[in-house]
C-alpha cells in the first residue's frame, strides 16, 4: 500500500492520502486525545506524543504536529500507524464513537434568524460548493456555523485551523466570494 503526502499552507499539518476512501460521508476533526478516543486511527496518532490535531475527510487524513516537532521525524511514524491501520483494515471508528458529528455550538455565535432562510440556504450553497472542495484540497474543511445581521461565521478544521494563512483565506477568499455573490454579506467571521 501506497500512502502519498502533500504538504499544507499550514506548515505544522501534512496531508495523508491512502488512496482509499477515510470517511464515506461529513468529516471528523479531533483537537484533543479524548476527542480521539471515538477512533483507535487517530488515537494511535495522538499516540504518537508530537501530534496536536488529527481531521479526517473523504480521502486523506491531515496531521498536524505540536510546536518544536520535526516532520523529518514525525512522518515516518504517521506513515507506520496509517499502513498498519489501512493493512489490517481496522475500523475507523469504535462502535460507540460517531462517524462525524456536528461541531460544538459556538458561545458567540447568534442563532440563525429564520427570516435569514433564503440568504442563509445561499450561503451554505457557496460554502459546499466554491469554497469547501478548495479548502479540502490544503488538507481541511470549513463548517458554516451562523449568520446574524450580515455577518458569517465559520469554524476552519484540520489543516486549516491555526494556519497562518487563514485569516487571509477568510478576507480576501471567502469573504469577497460571499460578499460578491450574497449582497446580504458584510463580514466573515471564524469562529
Amino acid at each position: 500500500m501506497l500512502i502519498e503526502t502533500e504538504t499544507t499552507p499550514n506548515p505544522a499539518t501534512l496531508k495523508f492520502l491512502p488512496g482509499r476512501t477515510v470517511m464515506d460521508a461529513g468529516t471528523r476533526d479531533f483537537a484533543t486525545p479524548e476527542e480521539a478516543e471515538a477512533s483507535p486511527l487517530a488515537e494511535a496518532l495522538f499516540g504518537l506524543g508530537d501530534v496536536t490535531g488529527v481531521f479526517f475527510g473523504r480521502d486523506f487524513i491531515s496531521v498536524t504536529a505540536g510546536p518544536g516537532s520535526d516532520w523529518r521525524d514525525l512522518k515516518p511514524d504517521v506513515l507506520s500507524v496509517l499502513l498498519d491501520h489501512f493493512s489490517a483494515h481496522m475500523p475507523l471508528f469504535r462502535q460507540t464513537g460517531a462517524g462525524f458529528s456536528v461541531p460544538p455550538a459556538d458561545e458567540d455565535v447568534p442563532t440563525d434568524d429564520p427570516a435569514d432562510a433564503e440568504i442563509v440556504a445561499q450561503i451554505r450553497e457557496l460554502i459546499d460548493t466554491r469554497v469547501r472542495p478548495a479548502v479540502a484540497n490544503d488538507g481541511g474543511d470549513i463548517v458554516y456555523r451562523g449568520f446574524d445581521k450580515g455577518k458569517v461565521y465559520l469554524r476552519m478544521q484540520g489543516a486549516c485551523a491555526g494556519c497562518p494563512s487563514s485569516s487571509a483565506t477568510l478576507k480576501n477568499g471567502i469573504e469577497q466570494l460571499l460578499r460578491y455573490y450574497v449582497p446580504e454579506v458584510t463580514e466573515v467571521r471564524a469562529v
